[in-house]
């Protein structure tokens, strides 16, 4: 059955890209991510295919997937079509979304194994708010790093194959198949993304940071011998690019929600563009994104053979922020004596 419907979810997929570049939807915009890419006119059409999946394999969830979901596709698509364009204004509207779906599905976290933050996570609102701060850093975060083809994708493939990997019990839904098939279609946007025919967008990257969020919570509270750290260290690299991205804007007194071309990944494309000397930029980014991957997944699988030991999951994630901000600021000072 599975395999039947993912032959009518990929059908279905090819068909709305086709029916959407002959109407001309998007009306040849110009997307930053075609900097780091192509010139090819590639359109942002990733959160369409979320919501496909969820149409095709969710069915059974409709308050789930039609309310939460759709709402959120919403903003991203309406951003990526250039009609809904307050950086603000999107957030508030994150932040409504998200904190619905937190009271009504009463999504908490249980415990943090911080005495002091435990006892203040006992307070329901304190609780309710924490949680939504971490749903929109992650997806946030999550939109930040998708510059580079393959990169937010692969990333979250990583983690889901490193849960797998770890033997440990995570069924959405009460089904075991349900992250199999989350799997199977984050494979088949990989591939496309990766050649460059579509990009996440705005829909896209919002769906599966909130969708992770709260996939990971949901994991954690089956699996209480986790060190809530090992979840942490899974997302360490899209919340912290969104932290960091803040702190650095305000240090430039420039706008916390406003784009720029600052990001770690740009930065590390810029430097393998002119070191390599390669012309393509296609394999430029496909480059660049496998190299921060491939480090991503090496730290991962080191945290996944300790996933109960807190002390080694922060060891862990202070290495990777360390390791981050030392090749950041070599990276920034390269690009801008360059440009100086």
């Amino acid at each position: 059955m599975i395999y039947f419907q993912f032959i009518i979810f990929c059908f279905s997929y090819l068909c709305l890209i086709y029916v959407l570049k002959k109407l001309n939807i998007f009306k040849n915009e110009k997307y930053p991510h075609q900097n780091f890419a192509s010139k090819i006119n590639v359109l942002p059409l990733g959160g369409y295919l979320i919501i496909i999946f969820f149409t095709i394999f969710d069915y059974k969830n409709i308050e789930f997937s039609f309310i939460y979901i759709l709402s959120l596709f919403l903003i991203g698509a309406l951003s990526d079509l250039k009609k809904f364009n307050s950086p603000k204004y999107r957030l508030a509207a994150q932040f409504l979304i998200v904190i619905i779906f937190i009271i009504n599905f009463d999504v908490k976290i249980i415990s943090t194994r911080l005495q002091f933050l435990d006892f203040l996570m006992a307070n329901y609102y304190f609780n309710l708010f924490f949680v939504t701060f971490c749903f929109l850093i992650l997806i946030n975060g999550t939109n930040f790093i998708d510059g580079l083809n393959g990169l937010v994708i692969l990333y979250y493939i990583s983690i889901i194959l490193i849960l797998k990997l770890s033997g440990l019990n995570f069924e959405i839904y009460n089904n075991n198949f349900y992250i199999d098939t989350i799997l199977l279609i984050l494979g088949f946007l990989f591939v496309l993304n990766f050649l460059n025919k579509i990009y996440l967008g705005d829909s896209g990257s919002y769906l599966i940071g909130f969708l992770f969020a709260y996939y990971l919570i949901t994991i954690y509270e089956q699996n209480p011998h986790m060190s809530p750290f090992f979840i942490i260290l899974l997302l360490w690299y899209p919340c912290f690019e969104n932290l960091f991205s803040i702190i650095r804007k305000q240090r430039f007194k420039k706008s916390a929600v406003e784009p720029d071309t600052k990001h770690f990944h740009q930065l590390l494309y810029f430097f393998i563009a002119k070191k390599s000397k390669v012309n393509q930029k296609l394999y430029v980014n496909n480059f660049t994104s496998m190299i921060i991957n491939i480090f991503n997944i090496i730290i991962f699988f080191i945290g996944s053979n300790y996933i109960d030991k807190t002390n080694i999951q922060v060891m862990l994630i202070c290495f990777s922020l360390v390791t981050y901000l030392s090749l950041y600021f070599l990276l920034f000072r390269y690009r801008y004596k360059k440009i100086n």
